[in-house]
């Protein structure tokens, strides 16, 4: 099972967008679209993180509440309780995790700083990843497996 340290190595883009609780909903969209992400981290001018904005609080917080993108400070949508993960811990931990509070996006902590974000199509795309090892792994035994198989030749007369 891979660490979430190996997953964030593993990525092709290491950039954590982030808005501001004064910034709008609009903003955070536009950013989000420009990004092609799905969710951006809430954070104070001194870094603190404050909460996560996600497209589901999009929908469920202005979109079907009648709020105006434009006029919308995402402070008032985002969700404040986020939830964190450390390098050490697992896909399986972070799968639980995600599962266990419906939840698609992880922040990565280390020594109480901020080093990368993980979402659920990162995780399931290492899971595949190994997968696809194994499969490769166990091909390339049965294979080689019974190659030596059929290149032997009988000691029995026939």
């Amino acid at each position: 099972m891979k660490t979430v340290a190996q997953i964030l190595k593993s990525k092709s883009a290491d950039t954590v967008y982030q808005v501001r609780p004064t910034d709008s909903v609009l903003d955070a969209l536009t950013l989000m679209a420009e990004a092609r992400i799905g969710a951006v981290l809430v954070s104070e001018d001194d870094g603190k993180i404050v909460g996560i904005f996600t497209e589901r609080d999009y929908a469920r917080k202005v979109a079907l509440m009648g709020r105006t993108s434009v006029n919308t400070p995402i402070r008032d949508v985002m969700t404040s309780a986020v939830r964190y993960v450390s390098p050490e811990q697992t896909n399986e931990d972070c799968m639980s995790l995600m599962t266990e509070h419906r939840i698609r996006h992880l922040p990565v902590m280390k020594d109480g700083e901020l080093i990368g974000l993980l979402s659920i199509g990162d995780l399931v795309k290492a899971i595949i990843t190994e997968q696809q090892f194994t499969i490769d792994q166990l091909e390339n035994y049965i294979m080689g497996g019974g190659a030596a198989l059929t290149g032997r030749t009988s000691s029995r007369p026939s």
